[in-house]
């Protein structure tokens, strides 16, 4: 039979008239005192950001140069080294403005939201939009959105650590002040806002900290080592060169400005700007693909992660639960059906549907009454009934309603006057309701075995049993089962938390169907060597029946059960842990981090932030609290766990393209350094001039390098191990192959320019032209090879080396220009030679990586060997895998459902 209610009521509150402002209220103290937001930092003018970029170590050398060049009265080094500085710093300050434009946009879409009391009814609502007088209400979990002065409570405590660095929970009463930024830990609250924005205690504490400059992430510091240690060794080369060309007889003071530059041009100067752009960008690429990263290392740190522990409600499932079935104490058996939150469904026996029965509405009023949910109708920006407040009590409100009760009136007619709320402790929340008769209604629900039990109920054994059994079937159904329990008294209980005497009403099921496509989860996260673990705090039935659905567990695979064993000590093999407390969390992070694990371990609860600090990568859901939001280092926003997949891959991505960059430039670096050493052996007693060695510098390093960062993925990048995080960046052969390249790029320079002495023709210019062309051919042979059928790759990267080498060539072709940087004239078929010369090193690396591809054994889409990091070898990969935009590719084949 098919019942309902009109639920237009069931989230409108009586509003007493100093409580609940109206809209139009609401925007004309918006208006007045602006968004309730802590003061933003001062913004960086043009000026700031360009002497950052000058008082760089590397620009300071290169300004020494210039200043050196001028004293000499040698202009045209002066004017490349000004221009070079010119161009480094522009490219430098663009990409710091896209880096802050690119965070700024993340953190708009992290914004917190509250729950506020506006035209009469609840809604939710971002935080900024908060004024004074607004009502709002908090529950175990949120953070507070601004200063309150509290007018209703029930035991809540506050975390007040943020503010005054005191770890231990402070209870606050009706009449006291709750600040912005402290947390509910326990309890819930109703207050009116006093204070917003920078006059809030968190808003003053934050304007002492706004100009704290961030740290840098880890990939930054090892960037940074492996800069100085370049710097140092290009230093020490350099000076050989320097004492070279000295002993050689040049001046000493050309040799000075010589070294010099060649100290600029061997090191990638432009690194951390390219690297910190990456980062900013496939921040921004990872939010739209609605994983939001709150901290930029979150994006390096994803693409080593081999262990992802995840809960199940909302993350592996819809989030959308409802009651499916209900268990009344006479064992009958009701079915429930209905469209997600909405009030209107059928109720069915045995396949046909019933008119409901009394006691099937007796347990869905006692679910009604101990519940602190509420639904919210369909609006133009949501189309359908929602949930405000927790999913699974809000299954319980709309569970009524489809019962025939109307959850506003009844809640009305049965007052609550005692209440306590849920804990991990008890795994049970009881509250204690006056009826109009004047007795006590105390209603008790939670998990069977804590509710079931001969302390807590007036029922006999077998009653108990029955219960109890009845509900270990419908948890190996994969449901999440509730027991409820009554008892109608004279006057209320001493101790909420302890009532006795109390009823079976019966069993409430409540299913959360898997997400589409959720089974193959697992699947194609062991294909990219990352193991899916289910921790859930469902009955062992239920994780059992949840994980055999996932491939994550069979009979006879070990489960660990929290509530009976040390998590920590699990078996190695265990991928499902059951009736686990949110601190264990913390345990099973611990055991599996001693094992060498990179674990990333989401959560949406507010006991769940200590795990998501713990974890390597702490993952919460955008429909979680906003404790465990602000903890974590990813945030879900369609909180579906299939997108760390696609987040692990854009990880995996930005650090390929950052190994790429390092590969081209510091080949370059060693094939120039290479040049200038060994010239004078094959008679070249100056191979570069300084305006020279700057020049290819700034056409190589500069557009070029930054359009390397934006390489697609290659195929197979979700079809390899992850990475060690405490592999060097240029490990991996990578260090090798830096070598290898700058020695063919060298090989090939020294030769064309022992070939034109040898013809009497202008060698330094041939020197200079091949030296910047083969720099740029490798560009295009590092790049990331495209996927089977892809017609779009890098467009920027090929117009980026066009660009380039028309400029390298127009060096010895437009006079201005060879005046500047004492090039001679080329001919055209010079220039031919150049250019066929200068292609070699390229098609070399392109052609030594072709059996690589198709080597007999290697899987479509992956690595012939395991943890080898295709960026060392060029790119390196075959067909299938991941798309450029990051997603699986089609031609990828069968994922296996489970690995063993």
């Amino acid at each position: 039979m098919t019942t309902g209610v009109d639920m237009d009521v069931a989230v409108d509150t009586p509003v007493e008239p100093a409580g609940g402002l109206s809209s139009a209220q609401a925007a004309e103290r918006l208006r007045a005192d602006g968004p309730n937001a802590a003061a933003p930092p001062p913004r960086r003018h043009l000026a700031s950001r360009i002497l950052h970029q000058l008082t760089d170590p590397l620009v300071a050398l290169l300004l020494a140069a210039a200043v050196v060049t001028t004293v000499l009265r040698d202009y045209p080094d002066t004017a490349v080294i000004v221009l070079v500085v010119l161009v480094n710093t522009a490219i430098g300050v663009v990409q710091e403005v896209r880096a802050d434009r690119a965070i700024a946009a993340l953190d708009q879409l992290a914004a917190p939201t509250a729950r506020v009391l506006r035209d009469g009814r609840d809604v939710v609502l971002p935080a900024a939009d908060l004024v004074r007088g607004d009502v709002v209400r908090v529950e175990a979990g949120d953070v507070v959105p601004a200063d309150l002065r509290l007018t209703e409570v029930s035991r809540l405590h506050l975390d007040e650590s943020a503010l005054t660095g005191e770890s231990v929970p402070v209870g606050r009463d009706a009449g006291e002040e709750a600040s912005a930024g402290t947390v509910v830990t326990t309890g819930r609250g109703t207050g009116t806002v006093v204070r917003t924005g920078p006059a809030s205690a968190l808003g003053r504490i934050s304007a002492l900290v706004a100009a704290t400059r961030p740290a840098a992430t880890p990939l930054q510091r090892r960037l940074a080592t492996l800069g100085r240690v370049l710097g140092l060794a290009a230093v020490l080369l350099s000076g050989l060169v320097f004492v070279i060309g000295v002993v050689g007889g040049r001046p000493v003071v050309d040799m000075a400005v010589t070294a010099v530059s060649l100290v600029v041009a061997a090191v990638p100067e432009s690194l951390p700007a390219v690297v910190t752009l990456a980062l900013a960008l496939g921040a921004r690429r990872m939010a739209g693909a609605r994983a939001i990263p709150r901290r930029l290392h979150a994006v390096e740190t994803l693409g080593s992660v081999t262990v992802i522990a995840s809960d199940k409600t909302g993350t592996l499932t819809e989030g959308r639960m409802a009651v499916q079935h209900a268990v009344t104490t006479d064992g009958s058996r009701y079915a429930v059906t209905g469209r997600g939150y909405a009030p209107h469904g059928a109720v069915h026996h045995r396949g046909e549907p019933v008119a409901v029965p009394q006691e099937l509405r007796r347990l869905a009023r006692a679910g009604l009454l101990c519940n602190d949910a509420t639904l919210a109708p369909p609006t133009d920006e949501r189309p359908e009934w929602t949930a405000v407040g927790d999913p699974l009590e809000a299954a319980l409100v709309a569970f009524a309603a489809r019962c025939g009760l109307d959850p506003s009136a009844t809640r009305s007619a049965w007052p609550r006057v005692a209440e306590h709320p849920f804990d991990q402790e008890l795994r049970r929340m009881t509250t204690v309701h006056r009826s109009c008769d004047g007795r006590y209604l105390v209603v008790c629900k939670g998990a069977p075995e804590n509710v079931l039990t001969a302390s807590l109920l007036d029922a006999t054994a077998e009653e108990i049993a029955e219960l109890t059994a009845t509900a270990h079937r419908l948890a190996a159904e994969g449901l999440r089962v509730l027991a409820v329990a009554s008892a109608l008294l004279g006057a209320p209980p001493a101790d909420p938390a302890r009532p006795t005497g109390l009823r079976p009403v019966g069993l409430v099921a409540v299913g959360d169907p898997l997400r589409a496509g959720a089974a193959d989860i697992a699947g194609s996260f062991d294909t990219a060597g990352v193991r899916l673990v289910l921790v859930t705090g469902d009955h062992p039935a239920t994780a059992a029946a949840i994980g055999g659905q996932l491939g994550l567990w069979r009979e006879g695979d070990p489960l660990v059960r929290g509530d009976d064993e040390d998590p920590a000590r699990a078996h190695p093999e265990t991928r499902v842990y059951a009736r686990t407390q949110p601190e264990q969390k913390l345990d099973i992070i611990a055991g599996l981090q001693s094992r060498g694990h990179v674990v990333a371990m989401t959560g949406d609860g507010v006991n769940d932030a200590p795990a998501l600090r713990r974890a390597d990568i702490g993952v919460a859901m955008g429909g979680g609290t906003e404790v465990a939001r602000q903890a974590a280092d990813l945030v879900l926003v369609d909180d579906d766990l299939s997108t760390v997949a696609a987040a692990i891959g854009e990880g995996r991505r930005i650090y390929d393209n950052i190994r790429r960059f390092l590969r081209y430039a510091l080949s370059g670096g060693v094939a120039e350094i290479a040049v200038m050493l060994l010239g004078p052996l094959f008679g070249l007693a100056v191979p570069l001039l300084p305006a020279q060695i700057l020049w290819v510098n700034l056409l190589t390093h500069g557009v070029p390098g930054v359009a390397l960062g934006a390489e697609p993925a290659e195929p197979g990048t979700l079809r390899r191990a992850p990475r060690s995080p405490q592999e060097s960046v240029l490990g991996a052969g990578l260090g090798r192959d830096v070598l290898v390249t700058g020695a063919l790029i060298a090989a090939v320079v020294l030769g064309a320019g022992v070939l034109a002495r040898h013809w009497d023709r202008p060698w330094q210019s041939v020197v200079f032209v091949v030296l910047g062309l083969a720099q740029l051919g490798v560009a295009l042979a590092v790049r990331a090879p495209r996927p089977r059928g892809a017609r779009r790759g890098n467009r920027a990267l090929p117009v980026a080396v066009a660009v380039s080498a028309l400029l390298q060539v127009a060096g010895v072709l437009l006079p201005p220009l060879r005046d500047l940087l004492g090039t001679a004239p080329l001919g055209a078929p010079e220039l031919l030679a150049c250019a066929a010369v200068s292609v070699l090193p390229g098609l070399v690396l392109w052609l030594a990586r072709r059996p690589w591809a198709a080597a007999p054994g290697t899987p479509a889409g992956g690595d012939p060997v395991v943890g080898r990091d295709p960026a060392a070898d060029g790119g390196l990969a075959a067909e299938g895998g991941l798309a450029a935009d990051g997603g699986p590719a089609a031609e990828g084949g069968p994922v296996p459902a489970r690995s063993r």
